[in-house]
């Protein structure tokens, strides 16, 4: 039963689906962490991947950059193949001097000046707030392997590239830690479907003091959010 974006049958699909922002990265957890693995996507090159973690049936996709393409993968994960939460595991930009590359953020909410809500189903949220269940399990998981992790909130932005822009408001009224171009269309997503986002971030450069990390970093350099979150699920 594919999708217009997702070459799968139903039950080459797990319930629970990790969604690093990378294909290659999806492809990179499936090589190092999974056992027994199989590929249920290569359509427009977004490889997903469904294989065994601990004996748990778990599935990696990547979701793209953006919205408009995270929302299309998670809206069909979750209302065409019955997939029940996906974890998002990205990487995002310091808003504060307080946050230092590699630093994790495990996300409160996530903050939007975006239309997609409303585009999508006429909702005037602007902050959506992660699953409870999910994220309060990383946070145990993360104090368990004493892994310094930071909870807070997130900017989700439409725009890379932006021409005088300000984040003070963003960081003063919204206390938005970081920013990133995803979550908020995920959390909308399982908001209106009634599954069940997470979403747990890599600090990968920082707009603060200008330090950042190669491609090929990013790729290869995030195992410990990785391993964190494959052993909450």
């Amino acid at each position: 039963m594919a999708t217009p974006h997702i070459n799968a049958e139903k039950d080459q699909i797990a319930d629970i689906v990790l969604m690093p922002g990378d294909p290659l990265r999806a492809k990179l957890i499936a090589d190092n962490y999974l056992t027994n693995v199989k590929q249920f996507n290569q359509v427009r090159n977004m490889f997903g991947y469904t294989g065994y973690y601990n004996g748990r049936k778990v599935s990696v996709m990547g979701s793209g950059m953006g919205m408009p393409s995270m929302g299309i993968y998670s809206y069909e994960l979750f209302k065409f193949y019955d997939v029940k939460k996906i974890i998002r595991i990205g990487s995002c930009g310091a808003l504060t001097k307080d946050l230092n590359i590699y630093d994790l953020i495990l996300v409160n909410s996530a903050y939007s000046d975006s239309t997609y809500a409303y585009v999508q189903n006429g909702s005037t949220d602007k902050t959506i707030t992660s699953s409870l269940n999910l994220t309060n399990k990383m946070e145990e998981i993360a104090k368990k392997e004493e892994i310094n992790i930071i909870r807070g909130n997130i900017y989700t932005s439409d725009v890379f590239y932006k021409e005088n822009f300000s984040y003070d408001e963003i960081i003063n009224k919204y206390h938005c830690l970081a920013v990133e171009m995803e979550t908020f269309a995920l959390f909308h997503n399982a908001k209106v479907l009634s599954k069940e986002a997470a979403c747990i971030l890599t600090v990968s450069d920082s707009l603060v003091t200008k330090e950042e990390i190669s491609a090929k970093a990013r790729e290869n350099n995030f195992i410990t959010m990785i391993e964190l979150v494959l052993k909450s699920i």
